[in-house]
C-alpha cells in the first residue's frame, strides 16, 4: 500500500468545506488568525480517541477561540448518531468527515485498490496563517498526548507566531480623494439613505445574496451618475493603479461596483472576518479597496486576522488596498458613522472568468457582460 502524501511543517494547509454539528458547509479558511489544532482521531470509539478528547478538555484554558481553537475530525458516522463527541464553544468543534474528504486532503486516509481505508490518526497544528506548524502522529504509548499538551501550552501569542511581527501585505495610500470629493460622496449617500447590504454565499452550487446581521451590518448607496463615475475612475487611474502595478506587477483594467457604504454606531455596523472571492460569482475579484471618506467615528477599522490584531484607519480620502484572498474584517463602529467608497478591481482575464461564471449566479444576482 502506498500511503498518502503527508503534510510537513511549513506547508500550506488545504482549505475545505465540511459538515459540522452547527453548519452543513463550514468554511474552514474563515478560522485563520489564531492557532488551529486538528485532531484526526478516526473514531471516538477507540480508546486513543477517547484519550485525545480528554486531552482537548484539559486544554480548555488554551483553546479559547482567541489564542487557539481545535477541531476534532471524525470519520465514524456513529460518533454523530450515538453522540460520542460534543462541541465545546469556545474552543473545540467537530467536522463529520465520513466521506473522508478532509482526511484525504491532509494525507490521513490511506487506501489501495481492494484494501479498506486506513486512517493514520494524528494531530496537525496550524499557525494563524493556516500553515502547518507541527504534525504529531498518534503513538501506541500515547506519548503524543503529552507532546501536544506541552506544545500547545508553549505557543507564543498568535501575532508573534513567526518570532517577529509580520505586517499585513496591504497598501495604504493617502490622498486618493480630495476633501471636497469625499464630502460630495457622503452627501450623495445621505440624500439616498442607502439600502441594507448583504454578502455572497455559495449555496447548492449557486452564488446567492444573503443577510445576517451577526456577520455584517452596513447600508450601501450605488453611484450611478456617469460623470461622477468618470471622476472616480480618473482618480483611481492616477493614484491607485500605478501603486498596484509597482508593488504587485498587476495591471488593473476594470472596476466592480461604484458604492458608498456606511457603518453606523446606531446599527452596530461591522463586518466579520471574510474573504471577497470565495464564491463562483466573486472569483474574478483581485483587489479590494476601502477609501475612507471621513474620520469622525470610532471603531470601524479594517483588520487582517492572519497577520495580527492591528486595525487600519486611513485618513479621509486615503485608501487601504489589499488582495481579495486575504481574510479581513471591519470592527464594530462604536461612535458616529464611517463612510467609505468600496470597489473591487480586476483585469481582462478575470472579466472572462466573471462572464463564464454567470451560470452560477442566483436569479437575484444580475448577470455580467463585458
Amino acid at each position: 500500500m502506498t500511503g498518502p502524501e503527508l503534510l510537513l511543517p511549513g506547508d500550506p494547509a488545504p482549505w475545505f468545506r465540511q459538515r459540522s454539528p452547527t453548519n452543513p458547509s463550514f468554511v474552514f479558511d474563515s478560522v485563520a488568525g489564531r492557532y488551529v489544532l486538528l485532531c484526526f482521531l478516526g473514531s471516538a470509539a477507540e480508546t486513543h480517541g477517547q484519550a485525545a478528547l480528554a486531552t482537548l478538555r484539559d486544554l480548555g484554558d488554551v483553546l479559547d477561540d482567541r489564542h487557539a481553537l481545535a477541531f476534532v475530525v471524525s470519520n465514524d458516522p456513529r460518533d454523530e448518531s450515538e453522540g460520542r463527541i460534543t462541541e465545546r464553544v469556545p474552543g473545540m468543534r467537530i467536522f463529520w468527515d465520513a466521506d473522508l474528504s478532509v482526511s484525504r486532503a491532509y494525507g490521513v486516509a490511506a487506501q489501495a485498490p481492494g484494501v479498506p481505508v486506513r486512517i493514520q490518526c494524528r494531530w496537525v497544528l496550524l499557525d494563524p496563517t493556516l500553515r502547518v506548524r507541527a504534525v504529531v502522529p498518534f503513538r501506541p504509548d500515547r506519548a503524543d498526548l503529552t507532546e501536544i499538551m506541552a506544545l500547545m501550552r508553549a505557543l507564543p501569542p498568535p501575532e508573534g507566531h513567526a518570532g517577529i511581527e509580520i505586517p499585513a501585505p496591504v497598501l495604504v495610500l493617502p490622498q486618493v480623494f480630495e476633501t471636497d470629493f469625499c464630502a460630495r460622496l457622503i452627501a450623495l449617500y445621505d440624500a439616498d439613505g442607502g439600502e441594507e447590504s448583504g454578502f455572497m454565499r455559495e449555496i447548492d452550487g449557486k452564488t446567492v445574496p444573503v443577510h445576517d446581521h451577526a456577520h455584517k451590518r452596513r447600508r450601501d448607496c450605488l453611484v450611478t451618475d456617469p460623470d461622477l463615475i468618470a471622476q472616480v475612475q480618473a482618480r483611481f487611474i492616477r493614484r491607485v493603479l500605478p501603486e498596484i502595478a509597482k508593488v504587485h506587477q498587476f495591471k488593473v483594467t476594470r472596476m466592480e461596483r461604484y458604492l458608498v457604504g456606511c457603518y453606523t454606531a446606531e446599527d452596530g455596523g461591522h463586518f466579520r472576518a471574510h474573504r471577497d472571492n470565495t464564491t463562483s460569482g466573486t472569483a474574478h475579484r483581485r483587489f479590494a479597496v476601502s477609501v475612507n471618506l471621513n474620520d469622525d467615528f470610532e471603531g470601524g477599522e479594517v483588520s487582517f486576522p492572519e497577520y495580527g490584531p492591528r486595525g487600519f484607519k486611513a485618513p479621509p480620502g486615503g485608501a487601504v488596498v489589499f488582495s481579495c484572498s486575504l481574510l479581513h474584517a471591519v470592527s464594530r463602529v462604536t461612535a458616529g458613522r464611517r463612510y467609505a467608497f468600496l470597489p473591487f478591481l480586476y483585469d481582462d482575464a478575470a472579466a472572462q472568468v466573471r462572464e463564464q461564471n454567470n451560470r452560477f449566479l442566483d436569479e437575484n444576482v444580475g448577470t455580467y457582460r463585458r
